[in-house]
């Protein structure tokens, strides 16, 4: 009787059991909460949204992340540059060879020399790069000597700064601005480890660029000189010298390329015509009258690529200076945004290198060539848009300019050696993680930092503990009680440790000295500001 009274008892309860709950095995009921599952389907939906931010923060953290940027910034603003220089330059390869692929048969050429040279670069030793460095300036002399002989120097566009081999013009003055940015990094970086005076800084740097450029000047070229004084300025700022002089060097640099401009006729005409657009708009206003007529023609989106109507003999030089004219006109405000964006993707790009390098010749080097390029690249746009007076200065990459091209894409070359020789990402590729973009180059394995021998010894010399001076006699007849140890100030250390001697302007640029028995062999901190 009780057994089939505990089997209704439980039939009745399944019979009665609410739809929300769930059998026990002891026979009791567990109610499932309704409002559960909800719950569990809002969670993922709240930490759904910051997934792409962490996963891209992620990505950002990778160690060949600078490497991979720097090569897809530079890949495409290479095939930008060859789809319109072969737009631009159609009519005007036409009418001058008859062909409207000369130019742009000219640029493809040049881009693949520009494009074995940036290989070479990432495949050469960074010691090597130092001590070639002073015997590359040196030839770069040379060659801007030769070519203001008549002869054996061209003359175009009122300018003698081309070589002519083969058919194939070649700017030497493009060659050393890199030397220049190579040595003077070089310079620069073995100078501050060795705590270098001011003047000991800037000689024999300084002396070496005045004859560069007033080699230039001769030629004469003042987009050249200007692209020279970005560089020196560069090296200076990033070296962190003294703000003194990096503002005196910008002001003789402003003094020096207004006096060039204003010494020539043509010069002179041009900074007439960008203060008073209007005075003479159909002869030395002309270009920048009918630059402007492109951008506005351009609208939001553009007429087309190809169907530009500037290019049509209307804009003067639309495939070289003015092709950003070209771009905004074609591809209309969406694609001279775009450019700008990839400008700006490649300054983020050259930033990080620097900051990430351990090396300080790499830092130097790649925060130089960063501001070397966004600077040509800021003054080509402001001239095209009417901001700044005309100075021939080509937009880096995408100008139909084979030398700037190929010089440029070297560079490029050398800031992607950098990215390799990062902390993080030398560490990744020796132990051996597989990277694919290395194993479709074949390239080698970067070598981690280490100094030269001169700085070793110098900080083994700096690590011998120092002698510990007796104390007085007196103090220990009056049985006085053993000396305190120095107290330690914020940002210095007194008695062995670290010792902050000095501030650099840029916030950071303290050097640091003294010896203890735990840091022995620490080096010399360098403040470089970067962006």
């Amino acid at each position: 009787m009780g057994n089939r009274l505990t089997r209704l008892l439980r039939r009745g309860a399944k019979d009665g059991q609410p739809t929300g709950s769930t059998p026990d095995t002891s026979g009791e009921t567990t109610a499932a909460e309704p409002d559960e599952s909800p719950a569990v389907t809002a969670k993922p939906a709240t930490t759904a949204a910051p997934g792409p931010r962490t996963r891209f923060g992620a990505w950002l953290g990778r160690p060949m992340t600078s490497f991979h940027l720097i090569i897809a910034v530079a890949a495409l603003l290479t095939t930008l540059g060859l789809i319109m220089v072969l737009s631009a330059s159609g009519v005007r390869s036409y009418d001058d060879d008859g062909s409207a692929w000369v130019i742009f048969g000219r640029q493809v050429l040049w881009t693949i020399i520009g494009l074995v040279a940036c290989y070479l670069a990432l495949r050469l030793p960074v010691r090597f790069m130092r001590r070639m460095a002073f015997s590359g300036f040196a030839l770069t002399i040379v060659m801007l000597v030769l070519v203001l002989i008549p002869g054996i120097g061209k003359e175009a566009n009122g300018s003698r700064g081309w070589f002519v081999i083969a058919g194939f013009s070649m700017q030497p003055s493009e060659l050393t601005k890199i030397a220049l940015a190579i040595w003077g990094a070089h310079l620069l970086a073995a100078r501050r480890m060795e705590r270098a005076s001011l003047r000991e800084m800037l000689v024999p740097l300084v002396p070496a660029a005045v004859i560069a450029l007033a080699l230039i000047v001769a030629q004469p070229d003042l987009g050249q000189t200007v692209s020279m004084g970005i560089i020196l300025l560069g090296l200076f700022w990033y070296a962190g010298l003294p703000l003194r002089v990096f503002l005196s060097s910008l002001f003789a640099a402003i003094v020096a390329a207004a006096i060039l401009a204003v010494s020539a006729g043509y010069r002179s005409d041009r900074v007439r015509s960008w203060l008073n657009p209007g005075q003479d708009p159909q002869d030395s206003g002309y270009q920048a009258r009918q630059a402007k007529f492109a951008l506005a023609n351009g609208g939001i989106f553009g007429d087309g690529l190809g169907q530009g109507t500037a290019k049509w003999n209307y804009l003067p030089n639309a495939h070289n200076d003015f092709i950003f004219a070209i771009i905004g006109e074609e591809l209309g405000l969406v694609g001279a945004l775009g450019l700008l964006g990839l400008f700006g993707l490649f300054a983020y790009t050259g930033m990080r290198i620097a900051r990430r390098s351990a090396d300080p010749f790499l830092r130097l080097l790649t925060a130089t060539t960063t501001m070397w390029v966004i600077g040509q690249s800021f003054i080509n746009v402001g001239y095209v848009i009417g901001l700044l007076p005309v100075t021939g200065i080509q937009l880096p990459l995408i100008s139909a300019g084979g030398t700037s091209s190929a010089t440029t894409l070297l560079m490029i070359g050398m800031m992607a050696n950098a990215a390799r020789h990062e902390p993080e990402a030398i560490a990744a590729l020796r132990a051996g993680r597989d990277d694919r973009m290395n194993r479709l180059l074949r390239l080698p394995l970067p070598e981690a930092y280490s100094p030269t021998r001169v700085e070793a010894l110098r900080d083994r010399l700096r690590s011998r503990p120092q002698p510990v001076k007796p104390q007085r006699k007196a103090s220990a007849a009056r049985g006085a009680r053993p000396a305190r140890p120095p107290a330690i100030e914020q940002g210095s250390l007194r008695a062995g440790g670290t010792t902050r001697l000095r501030g650099r302007h840029h916030g950071g640029g303290q050097r640091y000295t003294g010896q203890h028995h735990e840091h022995a062999g620490r080096r010399a901190l360098e403040g470089q500001r970067y962006g």
